[in-house]
């Protein structure tokens, strides 16, 4: 999908300088907008000046647009930014997401470390506390961690706990866009892993995905997954597949 600014008016004693950006949206609001693209600027003096083209989905997209497909269409979110001379050259775009993610992977200002099934993992405190309302207990109230550098996780894989990691700090999960067959088993976990920590959003992607990927080989734990957690929606889902398979046998 592309996107691409023309000019229609008559032509102009002066250019215009604009620019366009994009990004995909959930209109129910389950799913966070998809990472923002945005155009160079150009400049519109002549009928049909066009900006370059936009690409709102590239190949790397393809997994996860099904999040934001409803009815076989999707809803791009659209802003125009149009210049005057005293305003200059916009800023550099920047992508909260991809910073956050650097900044986890970087380690830099780290003030705390889960040990989880044998691995170290290293954090900050006020992010985690940000996105999480257990954590925020556990670092600011009157939990024992509150003045911990180092906390142990217990009953969780490595693996998952990182993902959950990944996801506070960028909204994403690269893990549930993967084809793989374990897709789904780390989908459960990480619902268990969401539910523990308040993890709302996360909760919401993981049901999609568990609904997306339902099978016979996974209906069984996954309606189990999710009448454990009181997580009606998806067991409504479940428990229609489940029905289809016990009439068929």
């Amino acid at each position: 999908m592309a996107l691409q600014l023309i000019l229609l008016s008559e032509p102009r004693a002066d250019q215009v300088t604009a620019t366009l950006s994009g990004r995909l949206v959930d209109p129910s609001g389950a799913f966070h907008p998809s990472t923002e693209r945005i155009a160079a600027l150009h400049s519109f003096k002549r009928p049909s000046d066009s900006s370059a083209t936009l690409l709102i989905i590239t190949a790397s997209d393809v997994n996860s647009i099904r999040y934001y497909l409803k009815n076989n269409s999707v809803t791009v979110e659209c802003t125009i930014t149009v210049l005057n001379g005293a305003e200059g050259i916009l800023p550099p775009f920047s992508n909260l997401q991809k910073d956050l993610g650097e900044f986890l992977q970087s380690e830099a200002g780290a003030d705390v470390t889960f040990v989880v099934s044998g691995e170290s993992f290293s954090a900050h405190k006020n992010v985690l506390a940000a996105r999480s309302p257990v954590f925020m207990a556990e670092f600011f109230g009157a939990m024992k961690e509150k003045r911990s550098t180092r906390v142990e996780v217990k009953e969780m894989e490595a693996a998952v706990f990182k993902a959950m990691l990944h996801f506070i700090y960028t909204a994403t999960v690269p893990e549930l866009d993967e084809k793989q067959g374990s897709v789904v088993a780390m989908a459960q976990h990480l619902f268990v892993a969401a539910d523990r920590y308040g993890l709302d959003s996360l909760k919401v992607l993981c049901k999609r995905r568990l609904t997306l990927g339902i099978a016979t080989d996974t209906v069984a734990t996954t309606l189990a997954l999710a009448e454990q957690h009181g997580c009606s929606a998806q067991g409504s889902v479940c428990g229609v597949h489940h029905r289809w398979i016990t009439d068929k046998s």
